[in-house]
């Protein structure tokens, strides 16, 4: 997809908020730092659309990006090591939850990981919730410009086996430096539009 249009349209924290085009979303998950803020500018074709931070967990709102009037990409925030208090992570979880189970036009999540590492516990948290509840999940490995090609697919396969894979779920290896799988990562959105 070419995207001229770009509009970030709500922060918001609970359904009352939601936008109500009815347009397909989108939404995206990872743990904090893994690169989804990264992910989503160079999608877009944009800077800093997404504002990335070097401090972890700086999303905590469910962010709605209106692309080309077609659809959204839904930023959520980040899990893991994000150093806020357990009561926070606990209102993000609910409200995360809350959106991924009662959203009839969420589509898909894309599930950001980052190439170079296993997945973690909390990754394959996420995976297993979403497959319980039956969403589409696109696996992006982002940073893999990091890596030397040749062993892509030896990392490849310790993803899919740490999450336990369903082979129908695609993973696609991602660089925002290098502008690698954008192509892929659009094709399989609007695959599922």
């Amino acid at each position: 997809m070419k995207v001229h249009n770009v509009e970030m349209v709500i922060s918001a924290v609970r359904p009352a908020q939601y936008p109500e085009d009815g347009l397909p979303e989108f939404a995206l998950a990872g743990r904090s730092n893994v690169g989804k803020s990264s992910f989503i500018n160079r999608m877009i074709g944009r800077k800093s659309m997404a504002r990335i931070s070097s401090k972890p967990g700086k999303t905590q709102t469910l962010n709605f990006y209106k692309i080309e009037e077609q659809l959204f990409f839904v930023d959520v925030p980040g899990y893991g090591y994000a150093k806020v208090s357990k009561s926070e992570r606990e209102a993000w979880g609910k409200m995360i939850e809350q959106y991924f189970t009662s959203r009839p036009i969420l589509k898909a999540v894309v599930l950001i990981v980052d190439i170079r590492h296993k997945p973690t516990v909390d990754d394959c948290m996420m995976y297993d919730f979403l497959k319980h509840y039956n969403i589409p999940v696109i696996v992006v490995a982002t940073k893999a410009d990091k890596i030397v090609k040749g062993k892509w697919d030896k990392h490849k396969k310790v993803v899919k086996d740490v999450l336990d894979m369903d082979p129908s779920d695609p993973l696609i290896l991602f660089s925002s430096e290098k502008s690698m799988g954008m192509d892929i990562a659009w094709a399989e959105i609007e695959k599922r539009m």
